[in-house]
């Protein structure tokens, strides 16, 4: 019996996951009562302002996201990998710029998407334009960094996903990309039941109880996500602007032209948290002097990939493709950038 007990006690404590947004949150918090105490009520205060300023983008985010989920609104993605391999990957990055997806989550999907048999092209596609973009993140963009950045992300997010697309493509000749997947990877598990057995969209989700449950909980568990991490990034933002001089951040940041684009974007893969945490800290990088094109970069590079989903990434494919993965989002957020400081 002690045994059995020692042992359910063991995987109940190796169940517990520390969240890390509410960590940080804590330790910054600690860290400002016991070392700048009227810096730590000003970021409180900061914070609060900030959050209040965007909840009705975050409620629109939040109504979205629960309701793609209970209605199976994912399921149209299906749709988008079937057919020729050129129109393949124009409707792969196109609906790939509407599917809400992050870097990490993407992954799964890609797995089942490979193990079937999709052209590696398509799949890099979706693969690069999936975590950029959604109508909850445009909706946030817009909130915090306006209307014609948030425009500006989302044709960055199709044209990432051609722009790797095709180029992939032309690169399939030198027989680098035959095998994609590696040895021990399986068939891409859950992730590929939507795929193989897409499932017809439910849009009166309020006329079962089923949907509707999931809709609630889908609500709450969206909100404590974006809340944790949206308060995260306020508060990063509040000692950014208390001890970061702006002068600091147009030289090393806010440079423009290809050498700031490309530094940005090069940042940008390694440093970045959470999509819709970035936001409001890019937010007050530009109010401080960042070029918007060089935060444009770094919001697609960053986008795109993260430590994380490196990580995932190169456990999920063989060797040529986790680096044709990583210098397509490189090359194609300094693209983005660049092209974006030439509109603007």
């Amino acid at each position: 019996m002690t045994a059995q007990a020692i042992q359910f006690f063991r995987s109940r404590v190796a169940t517990l996951k520390p969240d890390g947004a509410l960590t940080l949150i804590t330790l910054v918090l600690a860290l400002l009562l016991l070392l700048d105490q009227s810096q730590f009520s000003q970021s409180v205060r900061f914070t609060g302002e900030q959050f209040i300023h965007v909840m009705p983008f975050l409620m629109l985010a939040i109504l979205l996201a629960a309701y793609a989920k209970a209605s199976g609104a994912d399921a149209l993605i299906a749709r988008a990998f079937s057919g020729n391999v050129i129109l393949m990957i124009f409707m792969a990055a196109l609906i790939g710029g509407l599917s809400p997806f992050c870097s990490c989550g993407v992954i799964p999907l890609i797995a089942a998407l490979l193990s079937m048999g999709v052209p590696l092209p398509a799949v890099m596609a979706f693969w690069l334009s999936s975590p950029l973009m959604d109508p909850a993140m445009f909706a946030l963009t817009v909130g915090t960094l306006g209307t014609t950045f948030a425009l500006g992300k989302t044709v960055a997010a199709v044209g990432v996903g051609l722009f790797g697309g095709y180029s992939l493509l032309g690169l399939t000749r030198t027989g680098l990309f035959a095998d994609a997947l590696r040895p021990e990877v399986g068939n891409g598990g859950c992730g590929a039941a939507a795929i193989r057995d897409p499932k017809p969209v439910h849009w009166e989700i309020w006329s079962e109880q089923a949907r509707r449950q999931t809709f609630l909980r889908e609500t709450g568990r969206v909100f404590l996500f974006l809340g944790k991490w949206l308060a995260l990034a306020f508060l990063l933002e509040s000692l950014m602007l208390a001890y970061i001089p702006g002068e600091w951040i147009a030289q090393f940041l806010g440079g423009g032209g290809i050498w700031g684009t490309a530094s940005a974007a090069l940042i940008g893969i390694p440093a970045y948290l959470n999509g819709y945490a970035a936001l409001p800290l890019i937010s007050g990088l530009v109010n401080q002097g960042m070029d918007q094109g060089a935060a444009m970069a770094f919001l697609v590079a960053g986008g795109v990939s993260s430590c994380p989903a490196a990580i995932a990434v190169f456990a999920l494919v063989r060797a040529p493709v986790f680096f044709a993965y990583i210098a397509l989002a490189f090359s194609g957020a300094v693209l983005s950038g660049l092209i974006f400081t030439l509109a603007v």
